[in-house]
């Protein structure tokens, strides 16, 4: 018997036999199958990467026409001088702003975002930006921020889209990045304030004594790790007098107050679900033609009862000018607030009902001012209450907006990096509104197709 010839190609797989007469014929299927390790070179510009309308060319087209003289007073490198460029306030801003309106608050996150997105690859141009730079700019330009705001208003004002005749005002309690169980009472404030700066001082005496630099760069760091929570527990101590205070006029014990070792202006407030959390209370007020925030404000408290005149005279000292009406809850309307505003503006704002159901609570009152007077009396009148309908689609839209776009849980601490995020919130708001009302100040067009996607 002849030996068998050896296969041609042994690796191939042998056939099961149950194959047609078709199949036999034709032999084994031949498909192509993803190869997703084979490496690849495409040539592509940024600018092709977005269409025309997208978001992101709205944010730029609104940035690159603010003048943002503030925000570079702030950067130390000059031509001619010794170190690495900045990176431009226009890529810083239009990051956050398109983040804001994405919902994206965390700098770590819109880092990443910035490698991955097709759009935040856009804004940046080229440009590597890192989660540390991004957190820095949100909360070193408080003031440029403001300034932002009150430029961008203005400027619809001069257009006619803002007719400052109608605002209302209202607060958006938001939860702080501090946890309940971080608040402590006076005595045990001063123990930790006293170990904090023990610590401190016993690391700083290892410092100087020991020479390894290994060792003292991990004992820098944790001296600096404890001069942080030194500096927190003293914030926590500065606030307790103001706490202190709140507990007297509520009728409770001083020595009750509490204050907060992470965020000491974090304040414990009744939340909209009826839950106690620490929280910041900002403060909107937004047009009711337009729907434009005009005015911003953060304050500590969880009651809005003084809040509206302070808001009032931030509209005198921003646009020289004052709204013909100002729309607020009941949780506005205290005497006092309205007899301070009553030259400037007039007060829309419900009247408490009396205890007694036959009296009239729109009737003027002994001992009332002539304000609060005219205010019970406006209140009764038809015109007055079809005015203040509109305090809820105006004030209650803005704030849920801001909520929409994630202002749910503020990502900073402290009053002042708080207020800057909530400020990038209202220039987000006001430039959507902007691109809807006055698209000619971006430089984009009337039509639908100029606009696409740019809906509030």
């Amino acid at each position: 018997m002849l030996p068998t010839a050896p296969e041609l190609f042994p690796d191939l797989p042998k056939s099961d036999g149950n194959q047609g007469p078709l199949a036999k014929e034709l032999g084994a299927h031949r498909v192509l199958l993803p190869n997703r390790s084979q490496m690849e070179l495409r040539a592509s510009d940024l600018d092709s990467l977005l269409p025309e309308g997208h978001r992101a060319r709205l944010v730029w087209s609104y940035v690159e026409r603010q003048s943002l003289s503030a925000f570079y007073a702030a950067i130390q490198v000059r031509e001619g001088t010794r170190g690495r460029a900045a990176i431009s306030p226009e890529i810083m801003l239009a990051l956050w702003l398109y983040a804001t309106l994405e919902g994206i608050g965390s700098a770590r996150r819109l880092s990443r975002l910035t490698e991955a997105h097709d759009a935040y690859r856009w804004l940046c141009g080229g440009v590597q930006v890192n989660h540390h730079s991004l957190s820095d700019f949100r909360v070193e330009h408080g003031e440029a921020l403001n300034e932002l705001l009150s430029v961008s208003v203005a400027s619809l004002l001069a257009a006619g889209v803002v007719k400052f005749k109608r605002v209302a005002q209202d607060g958006i309690r938001v939860r702080a990045s501090a946890g309940a169980g971080s608040f402590r009472r006076k005595e045990k404030l001063e123990r930790y304030l006293d170990e904090a700066r023990s610590h401190v001082a016993r690391l700083k005496k290892e410092l100087d004594a020991d020479p390894c630099i290994e060792l003292r760069r991990s004992l820098a760091a944790k001296a600096r790790a404890v001069r942080e929570r030194e500096a927190r527990l003293q914030q926590a101590m500065d606030r307790l007098p103001e706490l202190e205070a709140i507990k007297e006029r509520q009728g409770k014990k001083p020595e009750t107050a509490r204050a907060s070792m992470t965020d000491a202006e974090a304040t414990v407030m009744k939340m909209a679900d009826g839950g106690f959390r620490p929280a910041y209370n900002p403060q909107f007020a937004t047009d009711a033609d337009s729907l434009v925030i005009v005015g911003v404000d953060v304050v500590t408290a969880g009651s809005d009862a003084a809040q509206m005149a302070p808001m009032v005279e931030q509209m005198e000292a921003r646009y020289s000018q004052v709204p013909e009406s100002w729309l607020v809850d009941g949780g506005y309307t205290s005497h006092d607030q309205i007899e301070r505003v009553q030259e400037k503006t007039v007060v829309y704002g419900p009247v408490p009902k009396p205890k007694d159901d036959t009296v009239d609570p729109h009737q003027p009152k002994p001992g009332d001012s002539d304000a609060v007077a005219a205010w019970r009396e406006r209140m009764g009148t038809d015109e007055a209450k079809a005015i203040y309908k509109l305090r809820a689609a105006t004030a209650e839209c803005a704030n849920a907006q801001a909520r929409n776009r994630g202002l749910q849980l503020l990502p900073v601490r402290g009053l002042p990096k708080v207020k800057c995020v909530v400020l990038l919130f209202a220039l987000a708001h006001n430039l959507l509104r902007m691109a809807s009302l006055a698209p000619e100040l971006l430089g984009i067009g009337t039509s639908t197709s100029a606009i696409t996607g740019i809906g509030a």
